[in-house]
């Protein structure tokens, strides 16, 4: 009928409005619940996470009494002056006295992983235990070079040596003397043979080859542009510079 007023007939609004208020409490407190179950499950999860985490950096803790008595099988080759690997290539196996305790445990993690590649040093690593690699780390990392610390900077290289070595920008990482490299996971370089050096770097060039190889992003990126020519001369300009590495001769190699 035109003009008749509207009248609502269902169920009276406000007793609805609260009913779904009140289911809607619950709800919400249902879900407050589950959320501070959840946070506790969580904190209680990250501190067994961090006590673990730290339970396994202590068991990997190095210990230096206990790398001297398992170097015997590095100290065949790492502690005679001068000794050549033979196989695959041919060059002097490098000093690693003095060396950083981080580089040493990540180059030997590398040959067990596989990412480095040399048959002598992925089967030695291979037999190794984290714990194993930390405590030889500790121990090659003690044995401290000359008394007197490298100078900050060194011997200025060729006009284009410098201009190689700008090229990757080498002391950014490696330090300006090539000796303090910026962190201990990276290899100090200054002093070392400059065969070794030249194959390392020949190494991050190689592909497809399952003796010969380094996989290393960074480093893969830096030496690629260079030649054979370019890589000796880097190399032989770094070996001349004074530094921390050295060979420690074990008494029945003297």
């Amino acid at each position: 009928m035109r003009g008749a007023a509207f009248q609502y007939k269902g169920p009276p609004i406000i007793r609805g409005l609260r009913a779904t208020k009140a289911v809607l409490n619950v709800a919400m407190k249902k879900t407050l619940f589950a959320l501070s179950i959840a946070a506790a499950a969580a904190l209680s999860s990250g501190s067994a996470a961090a006590q673990q985490a730290q339970q396994a950096q202590q068991a990997r803790a190095g210990d230096k009494a206990a790398g001297a008595a398992k170097s015997d099988s590095c100290a065949g080759c790492h502690s005679i002056p001068g000794y050549q690997a033979s196989f695959p290539q041919v060059y002097k196996v490098p000093k690693i006295a003095g060396q950083s305790e981080k580089y040493i445990a990540a180059s030997l993690i590398a040959y067990r992983k596989g990412d480095r590649k040399f048959p002598t040093m992925r089967a030695i690593a291979a037999s190794l235990s984290d714990q194993d690699i930390a405590d030889l780390a500790v121990y090659y990392a003690s044995l401290a070079g000359p008394e007197t610390a490298p100078p900050a900077k060194p011997e200025e290289p060729s006009v284009a040596v410098a201009k190689l070595l700008a090229q990757a920008n080498c002391a950014s990482c490696h330090g300006a003397n090539y000796s303090a490299p910026i962190d201990p996971s990276y290899p100090k370089l200054a002093g070392q043979y400059a065969d070794y050096l030249s194959a390392s770097l020949r190494a991050y060039q190689t592909d497809h080859n399952p003796r010969i190889g380094r996989n290393n992003a960074i480093m893969v990126g830096m030496a690629r542009p260079y030649s054979p020519a370019d890589i000796r001369a880097m190399a032989a300009y770094i070996a001349s510079l004074p530094g921390e590495l050295h060979t420690v001769p074990q008494p029945r190699f003297r």
